[in-house]
C-alpha cells in the first residue's frame, strides 16, 4: 500500500495475533515487485492500541480473513470506522514444493494488488 500510494494515506498493518513471523514465501513474492517485507513484523490490534494507535482515528480497516473482520467490527462498534472484508485466498498449505508454493503466494499477492487498485485507483509513482 505504501509503495503504491506513498503518503496519500496513513497505513498500519495489524491482525488478530502478533506471535507469527513474516512468512518467507510472502517476503520472496513481494520482493519480486520491490516491496520489502523482510523488516516487517506482525502486530495485533491490541498492540497497535498499546503503541498509541487508536482504531477510531482510522477511516478504513481492510480485513483479509473472516476472523479479522469480526475482530475489527467488534473493536470499532462505537466508532465511525468503515470495515471492508476482502476475501483473499490464504496460500499457506495450498501447495507442495517450492515452485508451487511460490505460485500460490503470487496469486494471493496479485489478488491483494488488484483489490487495492480497484479500491484506491492506479498506483502513484
Amino acid at each position: 500500500m505504501k509503495q503504491f500510494y506513498g503518503r496519500r494515506a496513513y497505513v498500519q498493518s495489524a491482525g488478530i495475533r502478533n506471535d507469527m513471523e513474516i512468512d518467507g514465501f510472502a517476503v520472496a513474492v513481494c520482493d519480486e515487485l520491490g516491496v520489502e517485507l523482510g523488516r516487517h513484523r506482525t502486530r495485533s490490534f491490541e498492540e497497535m492500541r498499546d503503541w498509541g494507535d487508536d482504531l477510531a482515528q482510522f477511516d478504513l480497516i481492510i480485513a483479509l480473513s473472516p476472523a479479522s473482520q469480526r475482530h475489527a467490527l467488534e473493536l470499532t462498534r462505537t466508532s465511525h470506522v468503515a470495515v471492508e472484508y476482502w476475501p483473499i485466498m490464504d496460500p499457506t498449505g495450498l501447495a507442495e514444493g517450492r515452485d508451487a508454493k511460490l505460485a500460490a503466494y503470487r496469486m494471493t499477492r496479485d489478488q491483494i494488488r488488484k483489490r487495492m487498485i480497484d479500491r484506491f485507483g492506479p498506483p502513484q509513482h
